[in-house]
This record gives C-alpha cells, structure tokens and sequence, in this order.
C-alpha cells in the first residue's frame, strides 16, 4: 500500500526525519486525544495500545503519520460504492485506516471508509516508478448516498460523514454529514470528493466534534498472539453476484482483496485508481451483528452499547476467533465519551491487530463459517468443506424484510 511497505520501514523512516512530537490533548484544547499527553518516542517492534500512544502515532493504525497535526482533525467517513461493477476501481481506500462493508440490500454492499491522519497526496505518486504512467486527479469516491448503519459507526469513530445525500427517511437519522454531488446526470459514478475538500470539511467540523470520542481503542502488536489457525484467505459471498477473497500475501504480510465482476466467477485483484496498488490489508475482521431488514434496502445494525460478541479476526496467515464490544464501561460511564468498536479475546483484554489497516465485514449474527476448498467455483466453496485448509468460507444469508 501507498504508506506501509513494511511497519519497520516506517518506523525507520520516522526516526529519520521526525523527532518526538508532543500533540495537544483533551482536557486543554477540546481537540480530539489520539495521543497522550506525555511524549513518548517510537519504539522498533513494540507494541502500543489501547492507549498511550507516542506522539504522532495513529491510534487507529498504531504507525507514525507524515503530518501529526491531522490527528487532531475529526476522522472524515465517506460513503464509497461497491455498484455497479463501473464504479470499480475505487478511488482511496488504500490509504484507508479502516473501512466498513456494510450490506445495503438486493446482494449488495458499500463501504464507509474512514480518512483519518494523512489524506491521499499527490506526493506519494511523484516519482515513483511504481506509480509511473498512473494519470490520476486526486479525488475519493465514487461517493454514494447514506445509509442507516453510517451513523452509530459514525458516533463510535467522533467522525463526519460523507455522502452523495441521502433517502429523507434514513438521512433524518444521520447527523454530521456532508452532501456531494456529481457532475454528470447520465453517471452513476460522478460524485467524487477533492482531498483538498476533505481535509477542508475535517477542519470544519473540528470545533463541533472535538472530545465526541477517545480513539484510543486498540492494541497493536507486530507479533501475532498465540494460537489461532491456518487462515491463509476468507471467502465471503453477500450473493452469488457478490463475492469476495482475501488471500494472505506473505511477501507484504497481508492480505489481498479480490472481487469477482458481478458474474459468480471471474474474480479480480481489486487496485486504488488513486496510484494502481493493490488493496491490501494488515488486518481482516469479520464481526458479527444483529441485522434489522426494515425494508429490502433499508437496513440497520445493533451496534450501540453492545456486550461482546463474535469476531473473526485475520492477520499474519492466522485466523483467531474473538469478539468485538461497545460495552459501556468505566470508561464511557465516567467521561460521557464513545470509543470505537473494539476487540477482545476470550478473556476480555484487547486483541492485538497488526500495525497497519484493517478491513471491517458485518454479518448476521447467525452466519455459519468454515473451513472449505481451494477454489473459485462457488458451488465448491459453498458445499464442501475441509478441516485444516485455512481457507474460511463465512456465508451471508441476507436478513429478511419486517413485515
């Protein structure tokens, strides 16, 4: 990906050029607290999280940032669709701490990625051979309309959002947003948001949103925690015309995203548009919710103060089952403040993620997983299975509309 090559070369190249950076906190400014209020300096191969985070660390990636003073910018979460297959390759995730594919209905699904930190910059492409002949403007999208399940995301991660409007009777239960439109009526995929008009929004919105949430919600580890299984890839098909792999890359120590084009077979590696990389992920969860259908394209999620509950968690080649949280605790309970989803092992101590960016699917609480064959035919992948060949096969059964 555009910033992480490896974590190590990161932290290398952080100590070459950016000395320790005491950030403004909470308590003095009202700004937003992605790092604690003593300095403390980067350490090769430690962990950090959930809190006490070094200065100019991101608390949602646990890697320095090329421009700390963004951290105390609200986390801008911006509506990008998925469909049609036209809209492909997206323009931005790759510099995605987080993103969320959420169902939106009919097979489906769209993410709500979430910029925080460094925005995508014209800089990373220059003279890079890697990038060489990529003609790119530097816009995020295609942005597409909102939906029920942005905003108690949105609440968790103290963000605004982004979207190309909305359905009156979704955007009356949205706040924080911001409306894009697109430039040409015949095209579905117009609507697109400069960085430069992010950034801008972000700060915008800085003196609303300061102090509406603590970032410090994960731990981040190089080191893998024990146990766990084989978990070399993940199938997941919201529908036939809807399916998606993660397969571990070991040269980068992630994983890969492929989609197939919308036909149930031909399956692509999925690239940003932005510099033609692959989308590639340190860290892939796969948690588990309660889905309301209140209508075929109206859907919600439990996700509010919600005791744990199952998470599959992919990193380093492992799959680990754990569970995720918005409990509310001492934390929340004493200062009236959210923290993000965060995830737990059995005993309830934070699981540790990979230093880097993490891929968020929600499923139906009830959804089966897996271990099943190496392959790309679906009627394999749904019908066989076989133990001990980290390949996981998680099947979505869409919820059914309320009546």
């Amino acid at each position: 990906m555009h910033f992480k090559m490896r974590w190590i070369s990161l932290l290398v190249l952080w100590f070459s050029f950016f000395p320790a950076i005491s950030m403004p906190v909470a308590g003095a400014t009202g700004q937003i607290t992605p790092t604690p209020t003593a300095t403390r300096s980067v350490e090769e191969g430690a962990a950090y999280g959930p809190d006490n985070f070094p200065a100019g660390v991101n608390p949602l990636t646990g890697l320095p940032v090329k421009e700390p003073e963004n951290l105390n910018l609200p986390p801008a979460l911006v509506s990008i669709t998925n469909f049609p297959v036209t809209a492909r390759p997206q323009a931005g995730l790759s510099y995605s701490p987080f993103v969320f594919e959420v169902y939106i209905g009919e097979g489906m699904t769209r993410f709500l990625a979430l910029f925080y930190g460094d925005f995508p910059s014209e800089k990373d492409a220059a003279g890079s051979a890697q990038n060489a002949g990529v003609t790119v403007d530097y816009t995020v999208g295609p942005v597409r309309s909102g939906r029920l399940t942005y905003e108690p995301i949105r609440k968790h991660y103290g963000g605004f959002l982004v979207m190309a409007s909305a359905w009156s009777g979704v955007a009356a239960n949205l706040s924080e947003y911001t409306n894009v439109f697109g430039s040409d009526a015949s095209d579905i995929n117009s609507a697109m948001v400069k960085v430069t008009d992010l950034q801008k929004i972000a700060e915008k919105n800085q003196p609303a949103l300061s102090g509406k949430a603590n970032l410090n919600a994960y731990r981040f580890d190089p080191q893998p925690p024990m146990g766990g299984q084989d978990g070399r890839a993940l199938w997941l098909a919201y529908n036939y015309l809807n399916q998606i792999f993660w397969r571990f890359d070991a040269s980068s120590g992630a994983y890969h995203r492929y989609q197939d084009e919308a036909d149930g077979k031909t399956f692509q590696l999925m690239t940003d548009r932005l510099n033609g990389v692959p989308l590639t992920f340190e860290n892939v969860v796969v948690l588990f919710v309660k889905h309301t259908a209140r209508a075929e394209t109206l859907i919600d999620m439990d996700l509010m103060y919600q005791n744990p509950q199952k998470a599959l968690i992919f990193r380093d080649g492992k799959m680990y089952e754990a569970f995720w949280t918005t409990r509310n605790e001492g934390y929340e309970k004493t200062t009236g403040r959210l923290r993000p989803i965060r995830f737990v092992d059995a005993q309830g101590n934070p699981f540790a993620l990979k230093p880097g960016q993490t891929w968020v699917e929600f499923v139906p609480t009830y959804s089966p997983y897996y271990e099943t064959v190496d392959s790309e035919l679906y009627s394999d992948l749904a019908g066989k299975q076989q133990p001990g060949s980290g390949v996981w096969a998680v099947r979505f059964y869409a919820p059914k509309p309320q009546k």
